[in-house]
């Protein structure tokens, strides 16, 4: 029902901005199903340039009111075209509440990979690059 907060992750109390870079460094050969190479050892490869973050996704602590709150108002605002992921608080209950699916960050595997230090926190799609705001 309402799984472990996520202890690093806290309040915005400052705004910020940042970006990831997804890309990475294959480090062994991606082969078909004939075994011929498809992309190299070696190669840096960006997921971006293959598929596009189709939803913004919203970070934040159910726990807190008002970052509910606004995580409601941007979901209409951008008529539904967020996922909203919990760092803190019962997914479940706001699930059966928004009738829409509403994900938790388990041990915080994605607020680590992505940076994010503080919430609510847009992850957004720029070019081959994420783009993240901690807002207040």
């Amino acid at each position: 029902e309402q799984p472990s907060p996520i202890a690093s992750v806290t309040k915005t109390a400052k705004p910020r901005s940042f970006y990831y870079d997804p890309s990475m460094v294959v480090p062994y050969a991606i082969t078909d199903a004939e075994g011929r190479v498809i992309v190299a050892p070696g190669t840096k490869v960006n997921p971006l340039d293959a598929v596009s973050l189709s939803n913004a996704l919203l970070f934040i602590d159910a726990r807190d009111a008002r970052q509910v709150g606004r995580a409601k108002a941007m979901l209409e605002e951008r008529q539904g075209k967020v996922k909203l992921i919990l760092t803190g608080g019962s997914y479940l209950d706001l699930m059966r509440r928004w009738k829409r699916p509403v994900f938790y960050d388990q041990q915080g595997h994605l607020t680590e990979k992505l940076g994010i230090r503080h919430v609510p926190a847009l992850v957004s799609q720029e070019g081959r690059r994420l783009r993240i705001d901690e807002i207040l």
